[in-house]
């Protein structure tokens, strides 16, 4: 991966990875807990986006007519995303209060965990996971069921916020910087109740350097590109950088082709 040239599969993405698009972003993040359908709609048409971008890198074809299964999808917020663009969009989620959050209901939901995903090997054209790896206490044996159930030369694309970035402690933020607990205790005490996101229960320590290598190290995927999802084009150097890209890259992305 060049400095300059984004990797193939990347190229298409890069081209709409611009400043304008990441402060729309970043300034969406405010309403995820107030406003979620507003944070997430944004979301959802990135998603798209990149998902559809990469998956033309890798096959030369759009997603009409492809499986795209959203592990930790929640209620099913990006549906009507993929649904617009002919996928057939399946998300999975462990936790019943997530699937009926917002009033959505999305047919073919699936609840199952990601540790162990309730879908046939190799049967499914997209695998993808977003802002959800960090909420896990094994995001890798999660990473290596994406790739199980992705089929062969498909696309599997892991997207994550990492904890040493300005996000790492969501709503306990930017306290986790010394450390998660701390950070929880604190905001129990100014709210009066506890995070959404507890340390040490539903948020955890990932870092960049951990999903690159066990990207690097997969044997049942080919790494294709790792970038800062939500930074313009020319700053995704920074992934390359080690100690910096843990606290400026803030939301890694891993391609993977399933071998």
């Amino acid at each position: 991966m060049s400095d300059t040239r984004p990797p193939r599969v990347a190229g298409r993405f890069a081209r709409r990875a611009t400043l304008r698009r990441s402060v729309g972003l970043l300034g969406s993040f405010r309403y995820e807990q107030t406003a979620p359908e507003v944070f997430y709609g944004g979301v959802a048409r990135d998603t798209v986006d990149l998902i559809g971008d990469l998956y033309t890198g890798l096959t030369g074809r759009d997603l009409t007519g492809t499986t795209v299964v959203d592990v930790g999808g929640g209620p099913g917020y990006f549906a009507d995303a993929f649904d617009g663009v002919g996928a057939r969009y399946v998300p999975i989620e462990p936790d019943p209060a997530e699937m009926h959050a917002a009033g959505l209901q999305v047919g073919g939901s699936i609840r199952g965990s990601g540790l162990a995903l309730p879908v046939r090997t190799g049967s499914v054209d997209v695998c993808f996971s977003s802002n959800v790896a960090e909420h896990v206490a094994q995001p890798w044996v999660m990473a290596d069921e994406m790739l199980r159930v992705t089929r062969p030369g498909g696309l599997m694309v892991l997207s994550y916020t990492l904890w040493w970035g300005p996000f790492g402690g969501h709503e306990t933020g930017p306290w986790h910087a010394f450390g998660g607990e701390y950070a929880a205790r604190r905001y129990a005490r100014k709210h009066g109740h506890e995070p959404k996101n507890r340390y040490g229960v539903s948020l955890f320590d990932v870092g960049c350097a951990d999903g690159l290598r066990w990207a690097r190290n997969t044997r049942d995927g080919e790494l294709l590109a790792a970038f800062p999802r939500y930074h313009p084009r020319w700053a995704w150097w920074l992934v390359k950088v080690p100690v910096v890209r843990e606290f400026l890259v803030s939301n890694l992305v891993l391609v993977l082709r399933r071998t």
